[in-house]
């Protein structure tokens, strides 16, 4: 091989490559695509505050949220549909020691009325995201 050979297959081969990524990179991006996977919903003023209070509180370090944080406490990205609305705002009102019915047992962080509102209401937000059934079960 020559050198001018070899000089033009890397030059075609490097063309080629940063071709083929900037389709893909096209396609990946591209609004329909993204609409696909984007959530449908805009997200209300309660949905924030509650994913603030997610934040404020570190509730990602006991709990899992569509699979990501901590084991220790129950995943939470579908947590409306297990328990219903009503169980979980009962869980948040209620003392720390009755926890989840598990042994193990959730801080009493105080919230308040708007607080358990929001991160309902982002928890209600969070179980419409389609995940392609992931968590693949329904305990998270």
């Amino acid at each position: 091989m020559t050198k001018s050979s070899a000089r033009n297959i890397f030059i075609g081969g490097t063309l080629f490559f940063a071709a083929v990524f900037l389709i893909l990179t096209y396609k990946s991006l591209s609004s329909e695509t993204l609409s696909k996977r984007t959530h449908p919903e805009n997200i209300s003023d309660k949905v924030v505050w509650g994913k603030r209070i997610w934040e404020r509180n570190a509730c990602i370090d006991c709990h899992t949220l569509l699979g990501e944080g901590a084991y220790y406490a129950p995943e939470l990205g579908n947590v409306i549909k297990r328990r219903g609305e009503a169980g979980v705002r009962a869980i948040l009102k209620t003392d720390a020691l009755q926890g989840w019915g598990t042994v193990r047992k959730m801080p009493k962080f105080n919230l308040s009325e708007k607080d358990i509102d929001g991160l309902v209401e982002f928890f209600k937000w969070v179980g419409r995201i389609d995940t392609n059934n992931w968590p693949p079960n329904e305990q998270g």
